[in-house]
């Protein structure tokens, strides 16, 4: 067997939290209210014993703080399931090796550095809205998950990698997501228990890896654009050739690509995917986005200056980071005893911070589950409780590219919804997947129509 087999083979074991998780994600349309309603009945920190293992689920932001900040050392990265995704990238690693790793790339992220992405991402979302001009005309209805995850992926290519794509993104989507979808390893595993025959076959996920892992070599033989200086990707190759850095050898380098790629860019689709969903159910949202690019920008693409200023579009992905965050909960695994709220944590305790949760409580939110922009442009938002809203995790471990996301989205909406109203027509509500990020159930369904 060799190594894709063998990860292949490994799809839905037992021994996965996501599997065990299952038993509490049994609702078709929203999983999580059996989580919001333990968490309202059994208070802000609850222990649960699962399939041989112990959980803890913690929903009070002030935990929150205990877990990502004041102890951080006691609770280190769970990432079982997904190393064949990410390798040793930055996003599984901890201490000492992450902070290596992290340093020589953490310019790219610099606020600094954003605005000479800016014409980049807007020629990505061009080149993109040249497509949707076509389906448009078509009438063809389209996932808008593998839209934007498309759009993201050219965006992040151009601007950090200084290539252009040197890879279909449509099949990568499609075959990748095969492994991360979590849920669907616990479907593998219930069939291979009963014997049935399973529609995804390990020879599929097999094809799938395959497919991921010949990305990162392409991206790195591809042609620069421009051969523009101090791109992420000068940064990661630096590194990987600095004698000083040895643990930043060329699998390193690989594995940051697969990172950026897979998880930098899913985390930004799916906000932009979710907003498009929303402002199209919102259509008075969507057209206060339109009048406000045009106030600001004119007939113009926004530029650096003009980002400030695109305040109603930014709070539309704000807010939809709250209710529809990226990912829904942070899972970290407790080294050393520990208590929080009275309650004892064991080592290797799975300890799940449910944020899903507190951006949906009302303790810290008026009408929690409500669309509403515009709570963002009130000054008193800047005083919300801290940990009560994390779409992209706390601590010195939140994710690097979380304001470059928000800046990729905004910039997004702003243009698109200038020429295009895309249609939702897939199911009302839509349900829900708590994969290891929170996707929609069976994708979100539109038809894209050009404004006149």
């Amino acid at each position: 067997m060799n190594n894709l087999e063998h990860h292949a083979s490994q799809l839905g074991e037992g021994s996965s939290i996501w599997y065990k998780l299952a038993p509490l994600l049994k609702d078709p349309d929203n999983p999580m209210k059996v989580l919001l309603h333990m968490a309202d009945r059994y208070g802000p920190v609850i222990p649960v014993n699962m399939a041989g293992e112990r959980l803890v689920l913690i929903t009070d932001p002030d935990y929150f703080k205990h877990v990502l900040v004041s102890k951080i050392d006691n609770y280190i990265k769970y990432f079982d399931g997904l190393k064949p995704i990410f390798g040793k990238s930055m996003i599984t690693l901890d201490g000492k090796l992450w902070q290596k790793v992290r340093m020589p790339q953490q310019p790219a992220f610099h606020p600094d550095a954003f605005d000479g992405y800016i014409p980049y991402f807007n020629q990505a979302i061009h080149e993109k809205m040249d497509k949707w001009a076509e389906l448009a005309k078509s009438g063809e209805t389209v996932e808008m998950v593998e839209q934007t995850w498309t759009l993201a992926a050219d965006m992040i290519c151009k601007a950090l990698f200084d290539r252009d794509m040197p890879f279909n993104p449509h099949v990568v989507f499609k075959y990748v997501k095969t492994y991360t979808d979590v849920l669907q390893h616990k479907e593998i595993r219930k069939q291979k228990q009963s014997g049935d025959v399973f529609e995804v076959t390990e020879a599929d996920v097999a094809k799938a890896m395959e497919a991921w892992w010949s990305v990162p070599p392409a991206l790195f033989s591809a042609s620069p654009r421009e051969n523009r200086e101090n791109t992420l990707m000068q940064l990661i190759q630096e590194a990987a050739a600095d004698p000083e850095i040895p643990e930043f050898d060329q699998e390193q380098a690989t594995d940051e690509l697969k990172q950026y790629l897979w998880a930098g860019t899913e985390t930004t689709a799916l906000t932009l995917s979710w907003a498009m969903y929303l402002v199209s159910t919102h259509p008075e949202a969507a057209e206060q986005i339109r009048k406000e690019g045009e106030r600001v920008c004119g007939d113009r693409d926004p530029e650096a200056q003009d980002y400030p200023a695109l305040q109603y579009a930014r709070s539309v992905i704000q807010e939809t980071m709250r209710l529809y965050p990226p990912v829904w909960g942070l899972i970290r695994t407790a080294v050393e005893a520990d208590e929080i709220a009275g309650k004892e944590i064991k080592p290797g305790d799975r300890v799940v911070l449910f944020n899903y949760g507190a951006h949906h409580n009302a303790k810290y939110w008026e009408d929690p589950e409500e669309f509403k922009p515009e709570r963002w442009m009130d000054p008193a938002a800047k005083k919300r409780v801290k940990y009560s809203y994390m779409p992209f995790g706390a601590g010195k471990r939140s994710c690097p590219g979380g304001a470059m996301s928000q800046l990729e989205n905004t910039l997004a909406l702003t243009i698109m919804l200038r020429r295009f109203r895309p249609e939702y027509v897939g199911l009302e509500p839509p349900g829900i997947n708590p994969t290891v990020t929170l996707t929609p159930r069976g994708g979100l369904l539109f038809k894209i129509h050009e404004l006149s």
